[in-house]
């Protein structure tokens, strides 16, 4: 009898204690107040509003950069970025010598996909990379050797990708932009930018289809495009002005979701067995979302750059006594994510690996409100010492428990703030608290001196005030 029942399964992998899977959508610079499940008044977020209506909402969650390379290394390998320089938005060659930066990520780190994948899991990332293969950085790494089984992304990373045509009202024909990221990888699909989150989508779905059938648990990256400008909504939703079309944007994004949220909301081997995170990699761009109660832009180091709104959903692994509910408590940023999903597959983490971030699996799963143990530390990007024309912004950050302090590479000029009550970063307590101040910038500074420089000193010695601007990129 017992032979029998080890055949039966060998032949029918559903019947063994199943590996949760997980899907991870990273938002390109979204704020933390555009969803309206976290206080939108002026846009609508229904299909994210019915998933954190089963799920938990985190208002104390943080990215460990403002800006979007960086913020996305920590979340693929659970540590600070600036261990591998990579500590603002990845450009061209020139650019990212002059600031300090890496042209890629160095494939040799721990990712948490590559972990995942030698455990038997099926690993895929469907959206934009930007952690190498970008402009004239066309010798990087593919994107799979990074521990992903199946690759989709956009000009920013090399192997298959979705490129965007533009139309607006009135145009005849759609434009295209980034036609030359079609030597950094193919096969190329060209569609329309408003759909592009769609098209991500449309991909992820089947390969966790595929691996259902395989018997495998998936782990799979959905890192749209939107909501990052330039915006370019579908034509009959085109609205004036910047904030005009990012909320279109952001409502069409919103949109686009639903099919994946209906796939697993429907599915009950995948809804009972399947933990959903979603959030942004950094704050809004300036005039386009909304940080909510919070300071600050994108880039810029105050709670506003660095704070995200998280949506935890799980009904067959999150607390089912905590469905719809807010952690408003718990501190946490993207570099716990790895260390934590690890955790909760039961997957060994790495004997050699060195996670900053900690175990929050408890957190996640809506059965504790600790947060994690050790403070937050963050460096501006090296460009961005007078971030859309305001400034000079502080150099370094740090959150240890309510206190936020934020001051120059020297310590100088500090700011501290009390943000239990002062989450808005109103009240500079620095003169106030003199031996807390010093004791912050001593740990914030020597932080600092254990990474790798990156050229923020060095440009803003140079360069001491703002620039006048000029042509935009399209991505940053």
């Amino acid at each position: 009898m017992l032979k029998k029942l080890l055949c039966l399964l060998a032949l029918c992998p559903t019947l063994h204690a199943a590996q949760p899977n997980f899907i991870m959508v990273f938002i390109d610079d979204m704020g933390w107040g555009d969803f309206s499940c976290f206080g939108n008044k002026d846009v609508q977020t229904p299909n994210i509003d019915r998933i954190a209506a089963e799920g938990i909402r985190f208002e104390q969650f943080y990215v460990n950069a403002p800006i979007c390379s960086p913020s996305r290394c920590a979340l693929t390998t659970g540590t600070y970025p600036q261990r591998w320089k990579i500590t603002s938005y990845l450009n061209n060659r020139m650019d990212n010598e002059r600031r300090g930066v890496a042209n890629w990520l160095d494939p040799k780190v721990h990712t948490l996909a590559r972990t995942l994948q030698q455990h038997g899991y099926a690993t895929g990332h469907f959206g934009k990379w930007h952690l190498g293969g970008q402009r004239d950085v066309d010798d990087a790494p593919p994107i799979s050797a990074y521990g992903f089984d199946e690759t989709l992304t956009n000009f920013e990373g090399m192997g298959a990708k979705l490129l965007p045509m533009t139309q607006s009202p009135g145009d005849q024909l759609p434009g295209r932009i980034w036609e030359d990221a079609e030597r950094l990888g193919g096969p190329v699909v060209w569609m329309q930018r408003s759909e592009i989150t769609s098209g991500f989508v449309n991909a992820a779905i089947p390969f966790m289809k595929r691996a259902v059938t395989a018997g495998k648990p998936f782990y799979v990256n959905l890192w749209p495009d939107d909501v990052h400008g330039p915006w370019w909504p579908p034509t009959e939703q085109w609205a004036d002005g910047k904030r005009g079309l990012y909320r279109s944007v952001l409502k069409e994004m919103d949109r686009q979701f639903g099919r994946l949220f209906e796939y697993l909301q429907s599915t009950p081997e995948l809804r009972n067995n399947t933990l959903l995170l979603i959030c942004s990699d950094n704050g809004p761009d300036v005039g386009a979302g909304s940080a909510g109660p919070f300071r600050g832009t994108k880039a810029t180091l105050y709670e506003g750059g660095t704070r995200s709104p998280l949506v935890v959903w799980g009904p067959g692994l999150v607390d089912p006594a905590k469905a719809g509910s807010k952690n408003d408590q718990s501190v946490l940023a993207a570099f716990d994510i790895a260390p934590s999903l690890l955790s909760i597959a039961k997957v060994a983490t790495p004997e050699d690996s060195d996670f900053d971030g900690e175990n929050v699996a408890s957190v996640i799963l809506g059965q504790s409100t600790s947060s994690r143990s050790a403070p937050l530390f963050w460096r501006r990007p090296p460009d961005r010492k007078y971030a859309y024309s305001a400034g000079p912004l502080p150099d370094l950050a740090m959150r240890a428990g309510e206190w936020k302090l934020l001051c120059e590479f020297d310590g100088s000029r500090p700011e501290l703030y009390r943000l239990s009550n002062d989450p808005g970063e109103a009240t500079n307590l620095a003169e106030q608290q003199p031996q807390l101040v010093q004791k912050m910038t001593q740990a914030v500074i020597a932080w600092n001196c254990s990474m790798p420089a990156d050229h923020a000193a060095q440009l803003t010695a140079e360069d001491p005030k703002p620039k006048a601007k000029g042509k935009k990129q399209i991505s940053k």
